[in-house]
């Protein structure tokens, strides 16, 4: 096979740690190797070194003149660009022409003598460069990626802009595929067609992601980054986390050898007047080794220790919603949807970008109005909001600054800590805890946000794409984090690993505003939708067999006779029709005392003053979920019945 890139005896410093420590890399035509390692490990910068972009303070890098496209780890700034220009911009030279030659084919329509010269000209120039075979490049991968080439960047969401990042990579034929986190903002359906996509590439792909599911598709062979060295492990990607691990158990075990030899000298080399006066100066000598061997040693990265901050209970009804509506324009948002919350839901809204994952979570947080329908909302509820856009973290402020809002001490999980050393449960050195938030990589500004979010007390997680760009490390914590918690948590997520993982169900949009509830994780939304699929195709065929047959009259007949509705008894029907009202009775009393009890003088009263009331709360709340069982139980007899 042919080498198509090398890096050998690699040096690499930012600060005290070096990122690449006398590293050697190499890939070769047709691989796809994924580069995995902790956030700020390094795996971004050499990315960019392999691009040009950053040079190495020492050793070597030989590309042998591979073509070498990469895809950043963020997308396009949104500007007045549109969606062809930026995309040929990435073609140096013949792609500005190839630029100049789009905006000026807009313009022919009525246009002076001076355009249709310019016009000629650059035609020229695209000839003499060769350039004509690119204009169907661009065309293709623009069709491919279903982008709209006369769209500005400003009028598209973040998932449409990644996908102008990946056509501006894809479009200059590269034999050489960088891929920094190339599934962010991207939806499950646009990941398996990237997937399919990579699978086909015709050159080699060096890859980053934290998508676990999207690892194991892709990747031939894993280079895991670790404290500066690159370290490659053949196969797939769980043959390497047995093999990380023995390796780290390994490593574990002669430190321990180490550590002990070390402590014996030194117990030696301070032994009295007698044994100074006999002591080997060979081995004095090999102590200072032992020592300064020591010293240069880079300890392993500890693993975060992320605790949520949970708060009292909400009300067993989250929210509750019949018949909801809601439409923007002319298009339908929410149709028709029938939705119940409870207290420890753990649901993953699922669907493509745009599709209104997010508006549906206002509405269920009462922060939208829907345009029909009935709904409820809980009470007591304390919500801790995951924004994928990080709006929540000030960039000129440091970490620390971020997460304490200025304070040197605060309250987590009812103790007072030092923001310092709460930070470091999320991996953040003091020194680190200083830093401007924008001098941070993609996945530390994530744990900044999750330190700062899992700060105050809450009952109610919202995580808004909570994976992007964390180590795998931290994922797999959060998603421990997320099944250990009390509270009901809503999760927006492309990651299909994750959601099956931590949902106990998924909101599925299917489209058109439809909305379907599917018990499980991403797998058995894959087993619903080839359900549904060959439901319509035997549909299709027994409507094509049975039209014109005698029997189908007969047929609907019995249906429509069969869906009659049957009414509940009267007293059951006066039961029914009280018990909303009881509900609303009971979860009032309750906000009541809730708010009381949250007073902050309310536990320096004496014990016979708080005592009956956190008793009256306890009654309540029995007694409410009573209630709601009981009207989860009547309307289902009468769902039953008029079935």
């Amino acid at each position: 096979m042919t080498t198509l890139l090398q890096l050998k005896d690699a040096q690499l410093s930012f600060g005290s740690d070096p990122i690449l420590d006398h590293a050697d890399f190499a890939i070769e035509h047709g691989e796809r190797v994924c580069i995995v390692g902790r956030n700020g490990a390094g795996k971004s910068s050499l990315m960019k070194i392999i691009d040009g972009e950053v040079q190495l303070d020492g050793g070597s890098l030989n590309s042998s003149g591979s073509r070498v496209a990469r895809l950043p780890q963020d997308p396009p700034a949104q500007s007045e660009d549109t969606v062809y220009d930026y995309v040929a911009e990435g073609l140096a030279e013949v792609g500005a022409l190839l630029k100049r030659y789009h905006q000026l084919s807009m313009q022919l329509g009525d246009c002076d003598d001076q355009v249709l010269a310019e016009f000629g000209k650059v035609q020229q120039g695209i000839e003499a460069q060769n350039g004509w075979q690119f204009t169907t490049a661009i065309d293709q991968v623009l069709t491919r990626l279903n982008l709209d080439p006369d769209a500005t960047l400003e009028q598209l969401s973040g998932g449409w802009l990644r996908r102008v990042a990946l056509a501006r990579a894809l479009v200059t034929q590269p034999q050489i595929l960088l891929l920094d986190e190339p599934t962010n903002h991207l939806d499950i359906e646009m990941v398996e067609w990237l997937e399919s996509q990579l699978l086909d590439f015709n050159g080699a792909i060096i890859f980053i992601s934290h998508d676990r599911a999207f690892i194991r598709h892709l990747a031939t062979r894993i280079v895991d980054l670790d404290r500066g060295q690159l370290t490659s492990f053949p196969g797939d990607y769980d043959a390497y986390l047995e093999e990380k691990q023995r390796l780290l158990e390994v490593e574990a075990s002669q430190r321990a050898e180490f550590d002990k030899k070390l402590a014996q000298e030194e117990t030696w080399i301070r032994q009295g007047v007698k044994a100074r006066r006999t002591r080997n100066e060979g081995r004095v000598r090999a102590l200072q080794a032992l020592r300064k061997q020591r010293a240069e040693r880079r300890e392993l990265l500890g693993s975060a220790r992320l605790n949520v901050s949970e708060g009292s209970r909400s009300g067993k009804i989250v929210f509750a919603g019949e018949h909801i509506n809601l439409s923007f324009a002319d298009k339908c948002i929410i149709d028709d949807l029938d939705l119940t919350i409870q207290r420890g839901d753990k649901i993953a809204l699922v669907g493509p970008n745009g599709c209104g994952k997010s508006t549906l979570i206002k509405v269920i947080l009462n922060q939208l109005e829907a345009d029909s329908g009935k709904v409820k909302f809980g009470t007591n509820l304390k919500v801790a909001y995951f924004d994928q856009h990080r709006a929540a973290l000030d960039p000129q402020k440091s970490v620390a600054e971020n997460v304490g809002d200025g304070k040197q001490d605060v309250i987590h999980q009812g103790r007072p800590r030092h923001i310092l050393s709460y930070l470091q449960d999320f991996l953040f050195s003091p020194r680190q805890a200083q830093t401007p938030v924008k001098a941070l990589s993609g996945g530390e500004r994530n744990r900044a946000l999750l330190a700062k979010l899992f700060l105050p007390e809450s009952n109610v997680l919202v995580l808004d794409e909570p994976t992007n760009d964390l180590d795998v490390d931290t994922l797999e914590l959060l998603e421990q984090i997320i099944n250990d918690y009390q509270g009901t948590v809503l999760l927006v997520s492309h990651d299909r690993e994750f959601v099956d993982n931590t949902a106990s169900s998924i909101l599925l949009f299917e489209g058109a505003g439809r909305i379907t509830e599917v018990a499980g994780g991403y797998e058995d939304v894959q087993n619903y939708l080839k359900h549904k699929a060959q439901q319509s195709t035997q549909q299709a065929s027994k409507s094509a067999a049975g039209s014109g047959t005698k029997s189908a009259p007969q047929q609907s007949e019995g249906k429509a006779s069969a869906s009659r509705p049957k009414k509940l008894s009267y007293k059951l029907q006066r039961e029914l029709e009280e018990l909303p009202g009881q509900i609303e009775a009971i979860e009032a009393e309750l906000e009541n005392l809730q708010a009381a009890i949250a007073e902050a003088d309310f536990f320096q009263q004496a014990h016979e003053h708080t005592e009956p009331v956190l008793s009256r709360v306890a009654e309540l709340e029995e007694a409410l979920m009573h209630v709601l069982e009981r009207w989860e139980e009547l309307e289902q007899q009468q769902g039953n019945e008029q079935a």
